[in-house]
């Protein structure tokens, strides 16, 4: 398959697919931290997206579009925080733009669980809510997925009794990873349970 990883800079997913055997490329501002596959620096909306795909696995941005950051689109004062929601309204749109892309037969966009004012522009709902504790990392971090074309990922690994028996800091690992500027990097790469599933699954 001919499988394009839209805005992934780690090359998790795009590696467990070319593991597999198959054509994979990843795309993003950022240059990739894997030199295991090749990978497209540059913005997603350009040529590479009009290439014949055969699915599309993209991990749009999510600082304002989740559930957990929708208090920040109002002031202290109760008013409506515009230059905010004018970001929200950009990144739910660049969204719906990459889950209509309407030549690309199968299609997965994760994301965390979003709020309803990005879910209005988006359009629809997520399919499917996935744990870390389901594919072997004893870890809480909930990934939601919107599909076309493509079934539910089927877990492959439930370490929730395993999770459960953890310290909150390490059960909840990347709620609590320490602020800094690379704090949204840390918390956006896929895990490798998820990448591995989505390769065999979906492969």
């Amino acid at each position: 398959m001919k499988i394009l990883i839209a805005c992934e800079f780690s090359g998790i997913v795009r590696d467990a697919f070319i593991r597999k055997g198959h054509d994979a490329i990843s795309c993003d501002l950022l240059p990739s931290e894997s030199n295991f596959g090749p990978h497209h620096q540059g913005d997603i909306r350009g040529f590479i997206l009009s290439e014949n795909w055969d699915l599309m696995i993209a991990h749009p941005p999510c600082t304002y579009l989740s559930n957990s950051g929708v208090s920040w689109l109002y002031k202290k004062d109760k008013t409506k925080n515009m230059d905010r929601w004018h970001k929200m309204r950009e990144g739910a749109g660049f969204f719906r733009f990459i889950l209509e892309t309407w030549h690309i037969p199968k299609i997965a966009v994760e994301n965390p669980i979003p709020h309803k004012y990005a879910v209005e522009i988006i359009g629809r709902k997520y399919d499917q809510i996935l744990q870390p504790w389901m594919f072997g990392h004893p870890e809480s971090k909930a990934t939601c997925l919107w599909l076309k074309g493509l079934p539910n990922l089927v877990e492959t690994d439930n370490v929730k009794e395993t999770w459960k028996s953890l310290p909150k800091k390490d059960a909840q690992r990347m709620h609590w990873t320490s602020p800094g500027p690379d704090r949204w990097k840390t918390r956006s790469i896929t895990y490798q349970g998820i990448a591995e599933a989505m390769a065999d699954q979906w492969g």
